[in-house]
């Protein structure tokens, strides 16, 4: 449901743009990993995989389950909630791997939270968290790196800012752009793996950007 509404909502508060580095859609059973950026960014990811015929299992923060009929809904899909510097944590970790055994893709945000910065800016991908190495090396999984670019436009700044740019925002109907990257398989080594994966994650990150007709840091 959540992929449906996502597929609905989104074009109406922006113009949405998807491409693929393959011109094909993750297979099943992928660990998809995606640049946070804002709050409506989870919806604009969504949305972007529906329209490639993948609707994802979530690893999401645990607070999103404290929201009422959200919840609900988040837990009846088989959605993850991510207990962070929890010792349920450990939990989001074994679930994810169920799902991928049982040919769900996964969708994660390896940065961890929203990033403190202002303005509606692009900027590339923070470090990963190792937990993204833990899932892939546990289970053998491709990674599918996919960039989104233009999400703060929807949802970034203080809550008034916030507020106002979603009200604004099917008037003006903001660029956004999301481009899945070539799938790639980390290797053994923690570092290195998380290198290669935040390396192919900027890369998307920097497709997508590009997009939007601003200047962005050159993707190494």
């Amino acid at each position: 449901m959540l992929s449906r509404l996502a597929g609905v909502v989104v074009p109406v508060f922006g113009h949405l743009k998807v491409t693929t580095e393959t011109g094909a859609p993750p297979s099943a059973g992928s660990i998809i990993i995606a640049n946070h950026t804002s709050l409506s960014d989870p919806a604009i990811v969504l949305a972007a995989l529906r329209r490639l015929g993948t609707e994802p299992i979530v690893l999401a923060a645990a607070g999103l389950w404290r929201i009422p009929l959200l919840g609900r809904v988040l837990t009846r899909e088989g959605n993850i909630p991510v207990h962070r510097h929890d010792p349920r944590a450990a939990q989001a970790l074994e679930d994810a791997q169920a799902a991928l055994a049982a040919g769900r893709s996964v969708l994660l945000y390896p940065e961890g939270g929203l990033p403190h910065r202002k303005g509606t800016c692009e900027a590339p991908p923070r470090a990963l968290h190792p937990g993204l190495f833990h899932l892939a090396r546990s289970t053998g999984a491709q990674v599918v790196p996919l960039g989104q670019a233009g999400a703060r436009a929807l949802a970034s700044g203080s809550p008034v800012e916030q507020l106002v740019r979603l009200v604004t925002a099917p008037l003006c109907r903001p660029e956004l752009h999301v481009h899945v990257g070539a799938p790639l398989f980390l290797g053994s080594e923690q570092g290195q793996a998380l290198a290669l994966a935040r390396r192919a994650l900027t890369r998307a990150w920097y497709v997508a950007a590009r997009q939007l007709g601003e200047p962005v840091p050159v993707a190494s």
